[in-house]
């Protein structure tokens, strides 16, 4: 009986450094979506809920968190009897760190971006197309980070859904002539809406939902940061880079295929920028825990992932699937 033979066509497709790589046409896999992450994207996604919910069961397993007295009012214990350093609210990293988050989250970006060659030319200050979207995706960022936590056309946004949920703020009698002279300066809408004004006169807010501000703001810096030197990350130790994205004509392209830099290549050291950038990553990482542990309800956490989690998905994956965001935004690494 004849022995039916098959074959395995193969195609040489050149790559920029002059090699070619085989591809195999019978055995090629359908390509992921370009609106999902790619499976190391997913796997540095995973970190942040599976932080979350190991914190906040340690909180409620631990005798020493669980026996401590929570002031439900301000999230977090009392001094004189929190279980941790950290379940303070003066502790230095919360301090000097969470409470001026943004801060370094800018400083970080900016000395990724000069000084890195992915972006253009190291310590040239010269505005090159993947500087300029960078800056664009980081502005878009930290507009989020206004609305939520700063300003929105008057009291931010977790400001404001904290009333829409049935939040008010409980006077609570203060004979400080700081308090009552702030009491005088405000407006009954400051007075009414504002978290931090409530605070200011001596308020305390009760009922409603708060959106952790803390989870929000360490989960948005710490995944726009890495999400920007992953792809440098990845082209310096060898790695592939399994994202794709989608072409104008719909078909969808590998986005190591689609990059033209040839400006970082394997076993070449990360640099300062990615290397700082890393550290406060990881000190929101450890930060992040610590929130998991010490302060605020199961929901509230909850809530300050999604909301961080929305915002990086639209700055960073629907220019992978929109052509014309990411002819605005770009991606990182392309």
């Amino acid at each position: 009986m004849a022995t039916r033979r098959t074959t395995n066509a193969k195609f040489e497709v050149p790559v920029p450094n002059g090699k070619s790589a085989t591809a195999n046409l019978d055995s090629s896999k359908a390509r992921s979506s370009p609106w999902l992450p790619s499976a190391l994207e997913g796997v540095l996604f995973l970190v942040y809920p599976l932080i979350l919910i190991l914190g906040s069961l340690y909180s409620n397993f631990d005798p020493s968190t669980r026996n401590a007295t929570y002031v439900a009012d301000s999230q977090s214990y009392d001094p004189r009897t929190a279980p941790s350093y950290f379940a303070k609210k003066s502790n230095i990293l919360n301090v000097y760190f969470v409470k001026v988050g943004w801060l370094w989250a800018t400083a970080s970006f900016l000395l990724l971006i000069v000084s890195h060659p992915s972006f253009g030319p190291s310590f040239d200050f010269q505005v090159t197309r993947r500087r300029a979207q960078a800056t664009l995706r980081f502005l878009s960022i930290t507009t989020v980070w206004i609305f939520l936590t700063q300003w929105f056309f008057g009291p931010p946004i977790i400001d404001r859904s904290y009333r829409w949920t049935g939040g008010q703020c409980a006077m609570i009698q203060s004979d400080s002539l700081a308090a009552q002279q702030e009491k005088a300066e405000m407006g009954d809408a400051e007075l009414i809406f504002t978290h931090a004004a409530c605070k200011a006169i001596g308020g305390a807010w009760t009922g409603g939902h708060d959106i952790s501000g803390h989870v929000f703001l360490l989960i948005l810096c710490s995944a726009m940061l890495w999400q920007e030197f992953l792809p440098a990350v990845l082209r310096s130790w060898g790695q592939r880079d399994a994202r794709v994205i989608a072409a104008a004509d719909g078909i969808v392209k590998s986005a190591a295929a689609e990059s033209t830099s040839s400006s970082v290549t394997a076993n070449q050291p990360l640099g300062v920028g990615i290397q700082f950038a890393m550290g406060v990553v990881g000190l929101s990482l450890w930060m992040l825990l610590m929130t998991a542990v010490y302060f605020h309800t199961w929901f509230e956490k909850l809530t300050g992932f999604l909301v961080a989690l929305t915002a990086i998905y639209v700055v960073y994956f629907v220019p992978r699937a929109i052509p014309a965001a990411r002819s605005v935004l770009g991606v990182p690494g392309l």
